[in-house]
């Protein structure tokens, strides 16, 4: 079983093709803004530069929305094959969820389209409502999203003004923890299952607190065993890539 100390941390103190073709997974805190494929294709491309290959595999263990930040697993060579047991590990993450508004998109990405009332929302409220979370669920996801309908990604579809409708899925909430709640905004830690759509989530708890709710932050801290604090910036990975082009010229 793959465990933390089974990730490099220094790609730089590979110098052959052959060290990265064997098999190496690596933890990258992707910033905000950037696709996880932005973290593929600037790696692949850095080892492409430094090691003087034309192909090398590199891929991610999960998608991280770009208004989200935190913890990307990177596979490259033959640890690609590994993607898929990874992508079942429970993830945890930060989310700040803003009360009394929704958006089409569960998130910053679209305009506030209804209000609500937040007089009777409380942080003892709030505590509550997350017990009635733990447990198995049926999400339904957002309509922007990755997810195919018919061929077509959803979030294609929504952008267009197209009516179609998600089918739900089960989840796993494992732990929801509330950590602030300030000017309607709550701060909450969740460990959760594969397949958990947290922009779904904050929808749905505006809802259960006879409200409304949108994503306004996300950061994803853990994905199993692996920490986002043991993670390498994007800053941390161009110098490691300057250093392994300069160690290839070297050997």
């Amino acid at each position: 079983m793959i465990q933390e100390n089974d990730f490099c941390d220094d790609l730089s103190l590979l110098n052959k093709p052959a060290d990265f073709m064997e098999g190496k997974m690596l933890l990258v805190d992707k910033p905000l803004d950037w696709t996880s494929f932005d973290v593929v294709k600037k790696i692949r491309a850095g080892l492409r530069r430094g090691l003087k290959i034309k192909k090398i595999k590199v891929g991610h263990a999960g998608t991280l929305d770009p208004l989200a930040s935190g913890l990307v697993i990177m596979c490259i060579g033959k640890a690609t094959k590994n993607i898929d047991g990874l992508m079942g590990w429970p993830k945890t993450y930060e989310a700040k969820v803003k009360l009394g508004m929704t958006t089409p998109s569960f998130d910053l990405e679209t305009e506030t389209d209804y209000t609500f009332a937040t007089g009777h929302i409380t942080e003892e409220r709030i505590r509550e409502v997350l017990k009635s979370f733990r447990g198995e669920q049926l999400q339904v996801p957002p309509q922007y999203s990755a997810i195919k309908i018919g061929g077509k990604r959803a979030y294609d579809m929504a952008r267009c003004g197209e009516a179609f409708e998600m089918n739900a899925r089960n989840v796993t909430f494992h732990g929801l923890e509330l950590l602030g709640f300030e000017n309607m905004e709550a701060t909450i830690r969740i460990e959760c299952s594969k397949g958990t759509y947290i922009r779904s989530f904050a929808r749905d708890l505006g809802t259960a607190v006879e409200s409304g709710g949108f994503l306004t932050g996300l950061r994803r801290t853990a994905i199993g065993p692996a920490k986002v604090e043991n993670a390498l910036s994007i800053n941390d990975v161009e110098r490691q890539m300057e250093a392994l082009k300069e160690n290839f010229l070297i050997s």
